[in-house]
């Protein structure tokens, strides 16, 4: 399972992230190239414990839901997310990425006895999963750009 633990996978996407550029044209959906890296810098964040998000109480919260979008199902096209990731202004192009490339490599290297925040969708996520998931929402919205 792809994983941001594996430095090999966080190299893949760093060179992947280097691709794009700030007019980069989307295969699908509403973000531009910044506004998509601010996105998944802020998600990264999230999961650091370094932006608080509202919780939501969906049934995906639960098993054998959660272990399905986590792990397995392909991520939908436009499917929601937490408000709180949609609202930061993207500053200069080239700090974007070097904050998001930051983040990735933090992120990568968290302690397995790290005490993850709440997902806002997800509830209570095992080490495993926020780094399955980490993985998954960037490839997400690499792909989403042709990265």
């Amino acid at each position: 399972m792809k994983t941001l633990y594996a430095e090999g996978r966080r190299r893949e996407l760093e060179e992947r992230l280097r691709r794009l550029t700030a007019g980069s044209t989307p295969r699908w959906g509403r973000f531009d190239a910044p506004k998509m890296v601010v996105h998944c810098a802020d998600a990264l964040r999230m999961a650091l414990g370094k932006l608080p998000t509202e919780s939501k109480r969906l049934p995906i919260r639960h098993p054998p839901l959660k272990q399905l979008f986590v792990y397995w199902l392909p991520w939908p096209k436009g499917a929601p997310t937490a408000r709180e990731l949609l609202e930061r202004v993207p500053a200069e192009w080239e700090a974007e990425i070097a904050g998001l490339l930051a983040l990735m490599e933090e992120a990568g290297m968290i302690s397995r006895d790290f005490e993850w925040p709440e997902h806002p969708a997800f509830g209570r996520m095992s080490h495993r999963a926020w780094g399955v998931l980490g993985y998954r929402h960037l490839d997400h919205h690499f792909r989403q750009f042709g990265v």
